[in-house]
C-alpha cells in the first residue's frame, strides 16, 4: 500500500497481527480514545471467526467469539458519540448474532433460550441504530430457532415474513433469504401454493442482490437449491427435491456444515423413494462432512435419516452406516 507525502510515494507496511493486537489492547485501556482503525480491526477479527464457522466445530469458537463481543460492547459503551460509536454498535449487533448462532449450533440446536437472548440483544442494538439490515438478520436467525429447533412452524413463518418486510427496501439478499425460509415454513405446514409463491419471490430478490447489498456476503449461489430442495422434500415431491439437492451438493465446496444438511435431506429423499443404495451413499457422505464440524443442523437431519433407515436395520450396510454415526457421537 502507498501514500502520497510531499509529492513522493511512501510505502506503508500492512498491519501485522501483533500491531493489531497492540492497538486493540491500547484502546481497551483507554477506551475514550478508540478510533475507526480499531473498529475496523475488531471487524476483521469477527469476520475471521465467521469465516471459520462452516469448517470447525462451533464449540471451538465460542470463547473467542464471547471475548470479541465483550470487547466490542465495552468499547461501544465508552466511545464518544458519533461515527466511531455507531460503527462499534453495529459490530456489537453482528457479534451478538454470531454468538447466538454459535451457541445454538454447539448445543445441537437445543439451547433455544440462550440463542434467542443473543438475538434479542442484537435486535435491540440494531433498532437503536435504525439499521434494518442488522435487524432483519437477527430476526432471520430467530426464525431459524422457531422453525428448526422449537418446530413452531407458524411462528417461524411469521418471523420470516417480518424479516422480509423489514429488509425489503434495504437488502435483496436478506429479503430473499427470509422468503426462502418462509417457503420452508409453508412446506412444513403443507401449504403447497403458498410455498411456491414464496420461492418465486425469493428467487426474484436473490437475482437482484449484488456487491452493493450490505448483506450480500450472507447469500451464496447454493442457497436457493438447498432450501427449495428441502421444501419439495417436505411436500413429498421427491423427484424435484432430488434434482435440486444433488445439484446443490455437487456445487458446495468449503461449506461443510451446510453441505451436511443438504446431504441429510438427500438421504431422506432417497429413503422415502425406497432407494436404499442411494440413501446409504449420501448418508455416509453426510457423516464424512460432519467429522470435525458436528454442525447441529446436519447432525439432527442425519439422525432423522438413521431413524428412517430402521426398516432395513437387518442389512449389513445399514448397520455399518449407523455404527459410523454412533462412533461420531462417541468421539465428541
Amino acid at each position: 500500500m502507498t501514500e502520497l507525502f510531499d509529492g513522493e510515494l511512501l510505502t506503508v507496511a500492512p498491519a501485522t497481527t501483533s500491531s493489531r493486537t497492540e492497538r486493540v489492547g491500547y484502546a481497551l485501556r483507554r477506551p475514550s480514545g478508540v478510533d475507526l482503525i480499531v473498529a475496523a480491526e475488531l471487524r476483521s477479527e469477527m469476520e475471521s471467526l465467521t469465516n471459520r464457522y462452516d469448517a470447525v466445530a462451533s464449540a471451538t469458537l465460542l470463547a473467542d467469539a464471547g471475548q470479541q463481543l465483550n470487547k466490542v460492547a465495552f468499547l461501544a459503551d465508552e466511545a464518544p458519540a458519533g461515527r466511531v460509536q455507531r460503527e462499534l454498535r453495529s459490530l456489537q449487533a453482528d457479534a451478538a448474532t454470531l454468538m447466538g448462532q454459535l451457541i445454538w449450533d454447539a448445543s445441537q440446536r437445543r439451547d433455544h433460550e440462550s440463542a434467542r437472548a443473543y438475538y434479542a440483544q442484537s435486535l435491540e442494538v440494531a433498532r437503536h441504530l435504525r439499521d434494518r439490515t442488522s435487524e432483519g438478520h437477527a430476526l432471520l436467525r430467530t426464525c431459524y430457532v422457531a422453525l428448526y429447533g422449537a418446530n413452531d412452524h407458524r411462528q417461524g413463518l411469521e418471523i420470516a415474513l417480518q424479516a422480509a418486510q423489514i429488509t425489503r427496501k434495504t437488502s435483496h439478499a436478506l429479503t430473499g433469504l427470509a422468503l426462502l425460509h418462509a417457503a420452508e415454513a409453508h412446506a412444513f405446514l403443507g401449504e403447497d401454493s403458498e410455498c411456491e409463491r414464496a420461492l418465486l419471490g425469493a428467487e426474484k430478490h436473490l437475482e437482484r442482490s449484488d456487491g452493493a447489498d450490505a448483506a450480500h456476503a450472507l447469500f451464496t449461489s447454493t442457497h436457493f437449491g438447498r432450501l427449495a430442495g428441502s421444501c419439495y422434500l417436505s411436500l413429498g415431491k421427491f423427484d424435484k427435491a432430488q434434482q435440486l439437492l444433488q445439484d446443490t451438493a455437487s456445487r458446495m465446496q468449503g461449506r461443510r456444515k451446510s453441505r451436511a444438511i443438504v446431504l441429510g435431506n438427500l438421504t431422506l429423499t432417497a429413503i422415502r423413494r425406497g432407494d436404499l443404495d442411494a440413501a446409504l451413499v449420501v448418508f455416509n457422505d453426510a457423516i464424512d462432512e460432519l467429522q470435525g464440524t458436528r454442525g447441529g443442523g446436519g447432525m439432527n437431519i442425519v439422525f432423522r435419516a438413521a431413524r428412517e433407515l430402521r426398516p432395513w436395520r437387518a442389512e449389513i450396510a445399514v448397520q455399518e452406516a449407523q455404527d459410523r454415526l454412533l462412533a461420531l457421537m462417541e468421539a465428541a
